[in-house]
């Protein structure tokens, strides 16, 4: 092989190094920037901060709540939440562990984390997260309270039994 024919191999093999290097790159950045968000809105949330806490949906977006009956398409959640913010009271939710997902394109992400929260305990959050700009929007948050399986049929028959008492 003469040195013509080895540069242009050895560039086609570095090229495609060089873009998977850019896309870790570029993913990293953006789970960086997904997790400062995430707890940007957990703090706000804590803080009672609404402005803050409402900046991070996107237009459209929806809150699924710990109980069926809670989905809020983000006006509804908004008219829901922010007297009790007026109030100085909010919700604290401490992230303990979270994952993120980012689709190959880099606009859009899922993620899911496990939460404390003072009276409810362990629980989950999980969401949707589209890239408007330069930032990172919820479309979907969904808070959910996991139970543990050895637990789950007992809660499920009281569930019926509530269900069926209404």
């Amino acid at each position: 092989m003469n040195g013509a024919r080895i540069s242009a191999v050895l560039l086609c093999l570095w090229i495609p190094s060089i873009a998977h290097a850019e896309t870790n790159f570029q993913q990293s950045n953006a789970r960086e920037e997904i997790n400062t968000m995430l707890d940007d809105f957990h703090d706000a949330a804590a803080k009672a901060d609404a402005d803050r806490y409402f900046a991070h949906f996107s237009e459209g977006a929806v809150f699924l709540g710990t109980d069926a009956t809670e989905r809020w398409p983000l006006k509804e959640f908004r008219a829901f939440a922010v007297p009790i913010f007026s109030e100085g009271r909010g919700w604290t939710y401490l992230s303990q562990e979270r994952h993120i997902s980012i689709a190959s394109d880099g606009k859009s992400a899922w993620f899911d984390e496990l939460l404390t929260n003072e009276g409810l305990g362990q629980c989950r959050g999980s969401g949707v997260l589209f890239k408007v700009g330069n930032v990172w929007r919820l479309a979907q948050y969904n808070l959910s309270i996991p139970i543990p399986n050895d637990l789950a049929y007992d809660f499920a028959e009281k569930i019926k039994q509530q269900s069926s008492e209404e």
